[in-house]
């Protein structure tokens, strides 16, 4: 197994990733030159780069939402893993031509949010292309004509690993190609390739990896893509208990980022079965952050319910504050929480400024 901590970017931590931050740290340390191919809504230029001189192609894009950075760091802490004489590594820059795009939307990046700065979604974007980034993105994918893409993005932390108390950690889509969901030979090498990395994520979050839903939707990027015979993964970055910085989901999509171009470079694709790929539970929305158990210790008005929480990302300065609100109050049967209050009087919470919020909260909830 890769030791991910030597490889480890610590110039990137966190979830507030930008373009600036990446020009002051890991663009300088590039052993390639930087390529512009394009600029955003707000003006900024949009990078790319290439490494490794084989014959199989392969493009990735990070932060097409900007506040979906967890990839982005994974992805320089595996292009330091490439720079290095790890004999795996050499193989793949012997084998694969690697062209990456750590942040395909800057402006959204700089604002933290998931649309470009006029607002616009750039994942349902790939049919009409009204954004300067969409149209970048596909004249880069035209030149470089790749033979395989991978579509790197966070997901929430209310998604479960199929119907179970798992947090999807890692989840992973071949996207269809058609409204009946074919699975075509270009669909179904995708589904291998995510197998292999399966396979892998087994061992280390057992049950903890999902797939995400493929339902058609020929405006989202990899759906585009797969229509073009190109095999596309979107890969999404989840939550692992205690982990809202996402530096361990890091790890694993750092291992999960490797395991694929191992895959791809040494030609064992052949060796998974697209079926093994069904067997990954689809993801479900089984999780909230908090929930919150006989609250009416704290607020008669709170009855008997159970009250579910879950926390917004709100930038303040260059950090992320995750303030909790209340999204769903009743039963909550079924449902799970990454922490658990059980509220049996209120010393049951910490004194932390998480806790401390929730309180006051709950305190401030009226019927």
């Amino acid at each position: 197994m890769i030791d991910h901590s030597a490889y480890k970017d610590l110039s990137i931590t966190g979830r507030y990733i930008t373009q600036e931050m990446l020009e002051k740290t890991c663009f300088s340390k590039l052993p390639v030159p930087l390529i512009a191919f394009g600029n955003s809504v707000d003006g900024k230029t949009l990078y790319a780069f290439k490494i490794g001189s084989g014959h199989r192609k392969v493009l990735m894009w990070s932060q097409m939402h900007g506040n979906e950075s967890t990839t982005t760091k994974a992805v320089w802490d595996m292009v330091n893993y490439l720079q290095s004489d790890d004999s795996l590594a050499e193989q793949i820059l012997e084998n694969c031509t690697l062209v990456i795009v750590p942040m395909l939307n800057p402006d959204g990046a700089k604002a933290y949010t998931r649309a470009n700065k006029n607002g616009v979604d750039l994942n349902r974007d790939a049919k009409m292309l009204t954004q300067p980034e969409s149209k970048a993105l596909r004249q880069l994918f035209k030149e470089f004509q790749p033979h395989y893409c991978f579509n790197l993005h966070d997901q929430r932390t209310l998604f479960s690993a199929g119907a179970t108390d798992k947090p999807a950690t890692v989840s992973f889509l071949s996207p269809a190609s058609n409204e009946e969901r074919d699975v075509t030979p270009t669909r179904e090498t995708a589904m291998k390739i995510i197998v292999a990395m399966d396979t892998l994520l087994q061992r280390l979050i057992p049950g903890q990896v999902g797939r995400y839903d493929d339902g058609f939707n020929d405006n989202c990027v990899g759906d585009a893509f797969q229509m073009t015979g190109t095999p596309t993964i979107l890969f999404e970055a989840g939550h692992f208990p205690g982990d809202y910085e996402r530096e361990k989901t890091r790890e694993f999509i750092f291992l999960a980022l490797v395991e694929a171009l191992r895959t791809i470079a040494l030609d064992k694709i052949a060796n998974f079965s697209s079926e093994d790929y069904f067997k990954i539970p689809e993801n479900d929305k089984l999780f909230f952050d908090v929930l919150v158990k006989n609250p009416s210790v704290l607020n008669p008005e709170l009855d008997e319910q159970v009250v579910g929480i879950r926390y917004k990302e709100v930038l303040e300065g260059e950090k992320i504050i995750f303030e909790p609100e209340i999204v769903e109050t009743g039963p909550l049967e079924g449902f799970y929480g990454h922490k658990n209050l059980e509220c049996v009087d209120s010393k049951d919470f910490a004194s932390g400024i998480l806790d401390r919020m929730i309180v006051n909260l709950l305190l401030q909830t009226k019927k």
